[in-house]
Formats: structure tokens, sequence, C-alpha cells
């Protein structure tokens, strides 16, 4: 047990904090070559406490510097999630000279005089590229008199209106406001009754268009909202999406998502995940990120001196799967600039496979692999002192599956050992298989990011070995190709 407890299990290529409690990602903007990542922050101790906005920069969505806390709480409350914009055409007056950076964020206030907690929308700005930050002395902006949670606003700019649009959660429900300062905010619809799932707060939502296959023509908004964790669901806090139109006021969702729950991530651990802001035209693309743990167990996980990671950066897309327009989600392409080979094999039976894994010892890595839809295949990573976490494909299901119930330490929580699965669609008779294997993490992209599983893992420091099995060992495998990722 010991040699478990003091393994070293930070990402080499996930980011977490230097020290202390992280949660939900916030406030995600490019500007001026920078991506910046803030997230909810406990600087003096290891579980959840009074959230600051933690920050951090990268130039290529993998190596991160953590930089000075940006947001600490003040007399209107403690800094909650939310998000952050570039103010362009100075539509606040914050800017007389050049853009600057504009956060907008949930205060909670908690305190005797009042029967529960206040949750308000506020601002702050900076004018030195995120280093230091202005709260705006009208906070709060936005308030809300009879919803108890009112909190995570995600805004951006809708063109076509010319105006702000805020998506903010509120209780079992979003609404919608629209501006044209960032300061006056006006109700325009809410969402949410009769559709979706509701066992739990409704919290973290994000709205924004993509192309359908690729075609601009053919452009459907998605709607991501994150569900609380609730005693009466096993599988804790997790991501459900919406695709329909918006029209710069009101969110119709379409018939797919009014007949079924849909959702972002089939592991247990990608949560409150939003995209990032400002990312140039030029670049096209929308980037998501999560945070890598789950409300069943999060301030339990066993990590020493930190707590709390980011999931990988991925890139989001509308896909047609077997007739169905999906959300597909796929690494960001700047971590394969971090590959370093270590195997590539072709055409050889499960059993020649497994015995030129025998001799790896891996611990940070990416697996590419083809299975032939119509056999069950496994394969075990993190092997090692009675561990394995199971990557598994079941031919008859046509499901895969994430098994870590000997994943190595399982015991800090009743419900974090389990197997997790998701469908998959046999394609052209083979299964495309994507696996990124971390210090405590297993990320599995499916067919292109068709399905999508994060788990964390807690494995021994010894349990570095990998391997393959099928039900048939004279079973031919496409390919299989293994890269080093330490960062």
């Amino acid at each position: 047990m010991s040699t478990i407890a003091n393994q070293n299990y930070r990402g080499s290529y996930h980011f977490s904090p230097k020290a202390n409690w992280m949660n939900d990602p916030n406030g995600m903007v490019y500007f001026k070559g920078e991506y910046h990542l803030f997230y909810q922050y406990h600087p003096s101790g290891l579980t959840w406490g009074p959230m600051h906005w933690g920050h951090a920069v990268s130039r290529d969505l993998v190596s991160w510097e953590e930089l000075d806390i940006a947001l600490i709480p003040d007399q209107h409350g403690m800094i909650f999630s939310g998000s952050a914009v570039v103010d362009w055409h100075n539509t606040t007056g914050f800017f007389e000279e050049e853009p600057g950076l504009v956060a907008i964020f949930t205060h909670h206030a908690e305190g005797q005089q009042r029967p529960h907690a206040v949750q308000y929308q506020s601002l702050a700005y900076s004018k030195d590229q995120g280093r230091t930050w202005i709260k705006y002395e009208g906070n709060p902006v936005l308030r809300h008199e009879t919803f108890v949670d009112f909190r995570d606003p995600k805004v951006f700019w809708h063109a076509p209106t010319s105006q702000w649009v805020m998506i903010v959660a509120c209780g079992q429900s979003v609404c919608l406001y629209h501006s044209t300062n960032l300061k006056d905010w006006s109700l325009s619809s809410e969402f949410g009754e009769g559709i979706g799932f509701h066992g739990g707060v409704w919290e973290c939502p994000d709205l924004f268009p993509l192309p359908v296959d690729g075609a601009e023509d053919q452009t459907k908004w998605v709607m991501l909202v994150s569900i609380g964790d609730h005693a009466d669901y096993p599988e804790g806090s997790r991501t459900q999406y919406f695709t329909g139109d918006f029209d710069g006021r009101q969110f119709v969702p379409d018939v797919l998502s009014c007949e079924k729950i849909r959702w972002l991530d089939y592991g247990r651990d990608n949560y409150a995940g939003v995209s990032w802001s400002d990312v140039p035209e030029e670049d096209g693309r929308r980037l998501f990120i999560g945070w890598m743990s789950n409300w069943k167990y999060a301030n339990m996980t066993p990590t020493e001196g930190w707590r709390g990671a980011m999931t990988l950066v991925r890139e989001l897309a509308l896909r047609t799967i077997e007739g169905e327009v999906k959300l597909a989600q796929q690494p960001a392409a700047e971590l394969s600039a971090y590959r370093k080979p270590v195997l590539s094999l072709r055409s050889m039976t499960a059993e020649e496979m497994a015995e030129q894994l025998s001799g790896l010892r891996l611990e940070s890595y990416e697996i590419e692999a083809e299975l032939n839809a119509s056999h069950s295949a496994d394969i075990k990573v993190r092997v090692g002192e009675g561990h394995e976490t199971i990557i598994g494909y079941r031919s008859v299901d046509s499901e895969i599956y994430i098994d870590r119930t000997r994943s190595g330490l399982i015991g800090f929580h009743d419900e974090f050992s389990g197997r997790h699965s998701a469908s998959v669609s046999r394609g052209d008779g083979r299964i495309e298989v994507r696996i990124f294997v971390d210090r405590s993490s297993v990320e599995v992209f499916v067919n292109g990011g068709e399905s999508v599983l994060t788990d964390l893992i807690y494995p021994g420091a010894a349990a570095t070995g990998l391997s393959l099995a099928a039900e048939d060992c004279q079973l031919m495998i496409p390919v299989l190709r293994i890269y080093d990722l330490s960062v």
C-alpha cells in the first residue's frame, strides 16, 4: 500500500496545479498567442473551499505555465465559475487604446443574514494579457431574485445580432441574456423544462455553433450542460449536450435532442468542461477542456500535495454517424508534436502482438489500434503489482469499455471502482481506437471520437506493463502503434 500511496500521480501531459485543490475550468480565452486557462482554485487546502480563479497559460495546449492567482474573494463573495472574452471593440469602455480581456464570473455570497447563499454575475478586466485584474466597481452586473442556483456564466459575441450573449445555469434550466456592453443585461429566454436529464443541478453551460460534417452552410448550435452529482445516480457528475438552432435570443432543440439524452463522455471523469473563446477564425476549431474528476469522490482522490487535473484539450465537431448528428471529440492536434515512437505493428495475430508488448514498460503514452469489429479484444494498460486497467471491445454488444475494478487504489470511495461503457458503430468492419494513458488517467477515443470515455486510475509505481488479448489468439489485429508521451 505504501508504494501506491507514494506514487507520483501527477500527469505528464495533463494540467494540474502545483499545489492544493482545483476543479472546474473557467475563462478559457485565446489572446495574443496565448491560450488562457483559469480554474476554480482553493490555494490553502486539498479539498473544495473558498473559491479563487487560478491561472495558467500555454502556447500549444500541452505545456502550461502556472501564473499568479487571478481573482480572489472580496466583499461580494467567493469567485465561482465563469468565462472570459476579448473586448475587441471596447464595448465596455474599459480599454482606451487596445483590446483587453474581460472575465464574467459568479460571485457566491454566504452569510447569517440570508436564508440561503446568493449568487450573481460580476465583471473584472485586464489590460496586461491577464496578468493582473481590476474588478468592475459596478459589480454585480446581473442578479436574480428567485433562483437559488444562478451561476457559471458563459459569454460570447453573437455577430448576426451585434450583441453579447450570456448563457447561465439556473438550477434545473439555463437562462439566456443579451447585452451590448457586458454591463447591462436583459433576459432573452429560458431553456430546459421537460428536456434532457434532471437528476442533479444544472451547471457550467456553453453554447456555440459547429458545421455538420464540415459543411459551413449546414451549421447547428451545440449546448453543453453539466449535471451535478446526486446520490440516486451511480454515475455522479457528468455532461449532456443538445443540438439545435439559435437566433441570438432563443435556443430551439432539434428532434434528436428532444427524443434522447446524449452524453459528452461515457467515463466517469470529465466534468464542467467548456470551450475556448476567441480562437482565431483562420484556426476555426472549437477547443474544449474538462475537469478530470467526479463530485462523487473528488475530495478523496489519493494524490499528495495537490488534487485535481484537467482532461486533454479536445477539438469538437459535429459528424453524421449512422444517420444521427453527434458531437465528436479528438485530442488537440498539438499533442502529436510530443509523440516519441515506441512500437509500430501491422497485420499480426493477437498472440504475436502480445509477445511484442510483453517487454514494454511505460507510464505516459498513446496507443493507436484498429480492431476487427466482429471479434472481441482487450488492451490492458498500467499492468503490474496485481493491477490492470482494461480497455475492451465487445463485439456482441458493439461496445467499448474501461474496466478499472483492479486499476490500483480504488477503496477511497465505494463507487470509484467500476466498468464504464459506450456503444460504437461498426462502420467498415474496423474499430479505430486511440488510448491516452497517463500516471493517473485513461482517455479513450473511438472511431474519430464518436464515443469517448475518460477515467481516473491510481496504479502502483511498478504497474507499467501492457498486454493484449482476444477471444481468438489467432485473430489478426490490423494496426497497433505506441508513442511515448512523457512531456
